[in-house]
């Protein structure tokens, strides 16, 4: 299976790992978990943000592999994208639990080119 495809199990596991390490060695309400998180502070806080970011770029990530996949951009292509993708999207989160924030939006602007690229590559707006 072609690395863009497993890329989106990444992608989809990555919002679980930040919320792991927001969680990991605190006592956790789960009959409160949003009000748990509220009251969270310094890295912990900052991986909960990972999380709610991590899950805000899934959609369309998974839009632009879909679409790049339907529309038979290469896969060499493609898997290039998912890579660019993957390493952007867990530097912002371990530049986000470090407070690392100026690093941290230069991770995100990568990620979100890697998925303007694919979207753009399916629609051949960019050809090569």
């Amino acid at each position: 299976m072609p690395f863009v495809l497993w890329s989106l199990l990444l992608a989809a596991m990555l919002p679980l790992i930040w919320a792991g390490v927001a969680k990991a060695g605190v006592r956790y309400d789960n009959h409160r978990p949003r009000e748990w998180a509220a009251q969270l502070a310094g890295y912990r806080q900052r991986a909960n943000w990972a999380q709610q970011n991590a899950w805000e770029a899934l959609p369309t990530y998974l839009a632009a592999v879909t679409a790049a996949w339907l529309m038979k951009v290469p896969v060499a292509e493609m898997n290039a994208a998912a890579a660019v993708f993957a390493l952007a999207r867990v530097a912002h989160g371990l530049l986000y639990v470090a407070d690392k924030a100026a690093l941290r939006s230069l991770a995100w602007l990568i990620g979100l080119l890697a998925v303007l690229y694919l979207f753009l590559r399916a629609g051949g707006v960019i050809a090569l």
